[in-house]
């Protein structure tokens, strides 16, 4: 375990989700061996990306800053990594952000169906939320340092759809309120899974379709267990790299500089690679038997028609902040 942690009057200073954060002045923590849990695998290029990162830092800080990551869920599960790197269990950590929307909408924006559905688009899109996902953490004495970006979500299926309707009754992985909502929307049937359950989930019938991008489909080997997959480019969702804020300022001026600098060059690389990786991911299941689609143009326009509904819907739960962005992202 890293040697950051919080004492117990630093933790109530943090507070709970919805809380401002009022820090300690002047109180600094010895920036020597930090550790950094993330929930996915080692093997995938998000994964790596975070190990590079901790590579960076200590080659810029000349081994005085060490970040040992731990991928997996091995030192906490996905659920409970922000709620350790708040509380100052660890100084860092690396989570999907829109499992916590439907308590800050604001860091579910980059998963609202339909709204930004290429790399470009995406790169838009959090270009004009950035700063407002920033202050959102903030109250949660949050720093965001980078957000790699994980490849477009598309419909896996056991069974053809051709339309919206052919979801109905379907039992549908959903992870967050978002996808809950989604699947709701749809007329499927929402069942909570973790990524680490997926495949069991489709062998035992608990689930029969979900949003996911091709890397989930090749780690999971979902082709055992459904037969389509289309290519309708939901969304593309970030995870967070972030930091506790009282961790940060704790830092002198030049290892804050150093872990900024990192965090900008592997955030252009992994952005760089998602396609490159994304188009693997498709020629494996293709390989495997899987049965990659384009949409149809009646399965398209329905969708989009729930995307319209689901961005009004969360443009209102996120209030003026949120409805900034939108038009931010809408004029760029």
């Amino acid at each position: 375990m890293s040697n950051f942690k919080l004492n117990r009057r630093q933790v109530l200073a943090t507070g709970a989700i919805g809380a401002t954060s009022a820090m300690l002045p002047g109180f600094a923590f010895a920036a020597t061996k930090w550790d950094m849990p993330s929930a996915y695998g080692a093997g995938n290029y998000i994964s790596k990306a975070y190990l590079g990162f901790a590579e960076d830092v200590k080659k810029r800080t000349n081994g005085e800053l060490e970040i040992t990551t731990h991928p997996g869920g091995s030192l906490y599960k996905g659920a409970d990594i922000l709620r350790a790197v708040r509380e100052g269990q660890v100084p860092l950590g690396g989570r999907f952000l829109g499992a916590h929307s439907k308590q800050v909408p604001m860091l579910g924006v980059d998963t609202i169906p339909f709204l930004a559905t290429n790399r470009e688009q995406s790169k838009k899109l959090y270009d004009a939320s950035k700063d407002a996902v920033n202050d959102a953490l903030a109250e949660l004495g949050l720093k965001l340092l980078f957000a790699p970006v994980w490849p477009p979500q598309g419909l896996f299926s056991k069974k053809a759809v051709n339309t919206v309707e052919d979801m109905k009754g379907i039992k549908f992985r959903a992870y967050d309120s978002s996808t809950t909502r989604l699947a709701n929307l749809m007329g499927a049937v929402p069942t909570k899974t973790e990524a680490s359950e997926i495949a069991q989930a489709f062998s035992t019938g608990v689930a029969e379709s979900m949003m996911a991008s091709g890397a989930i489909g090749l780690w999971q080997k979902i082709w055992d267990y459904a037969d389509h997959y289309y290519e309708v480019n939901a969304w593309l969702p970030k995870s967070g790299v972030v930091v506790n804020s009282v961790a940060w300022d704790g830092l002198d001026d030049s290892t804050k500089t150093a872990l900024t600098e990192a965090a900008a060059t592997a955030e252009s690389a992994v952005w760089n690679e998602m396609e490159a990786q994304n188009a693997g991911y498709i020629a494996t299941m293709k390989k495997n038997g899987m049965k990659v689609e384009a949409p149809s143009a009646e399965l398209l326009a329905g969708l989009n028609k729930i995307g319209e509904q689901m961005t009004e819907e969360w443009i209102k739960a996120a209030g003026d902040a949120g409805a900034k962005v939108i038009d931010a992202y809408r004029a760029g």
